[in-house]
């Protein structure tokens, strides 16, 4: 029988290195506390209740509750965003819809609360920042596909231009204004593409 996170009463903390199965039954008792009750629900003290785990534990591990909030955010996101349509400009356009799509959902309400937990608390700052560093690197996968294929030049600072992509959607998101059409999306890529297109492609 599989267990849940309430069937796990008895876990053994290693200090800084983290306990795979308290680390499980702390992220899944998030994740419930936000579709249960929603961030007004949501804190280190309801987390370590239902996962029945210390705070100390969880503040080792997490040292913000900006920083658990990013991990269960992005537990929820997934690796889905980067479809491989074997067209660079397609591949944008469809990240762009998935990111501001996603964000349509509860999902984006948790991602604006740490953006605002990281404008006054260093810990938040830094774990929000670490992510968007990680997550521009990850979604390079799209350009350097696009490299290999000849569509996009070599020696072009991806993780740089990726920022740009999800710079536009963060203000979309701060300001709600997730409702861009593809048209708009369209514009956007092109106007990047433009910039660093082969020149092959460019006479296209």
């Amino acid at each position: 029988m599989t267990k849940t996170v309430h069937d796990i009463t008895k876990r053994t903390s290693i200090g800084a290195q983290r306990n795979p199965a308290s680390e499980e039954a702390i992220l899944t008792a998030a994740a419930e506390i936000l579709r249960e009750g929603g961030l007004s629900a949501f804190s280190i003290e309801a987390v370590a209740r239902r996962a029945k785990a210390g705070k100390p534990t969880i503040y080792r591990w997490w040292p913000s509750k900006a920083a658990l909030l990013l991990d269960v955010y992005h537990r929820q996101k997934g690796e889905t965003f980067y479809a491989d349509t074997g067209n660079t400009r397609e591949d944008l356009i469809v990240f762009l819809e998935t990111l501001l799509g996603f964000w349509k959902t509860s999902a984006g309400e948790v991602f604006r609360s740490i953006i605002a937990e990281a404008q006054s608390n260093p810990d938040a700052l830094e774990a929000l920042r670490d992510y968007a560093v990680t997550r521009c690197l990850a979604s390079g996968v799209i350009l350097n596909r696009g490299v290999a294929r000849g569509e996009i030049r070599e020696g072009l600072d991806i993780p740089l231009v990726m920022e740009l992509f999800s710079s536009f959607c963060w203000q979309r998101l701060l300001t709600g204004r997730l409702d861009a059409s593809r048209e708009q999306l369209s514009h956007l890529v092109d106007a990047v593409l433009t910039g660093f297109a082969t020149k092959d492609r460019r006479a296209q």
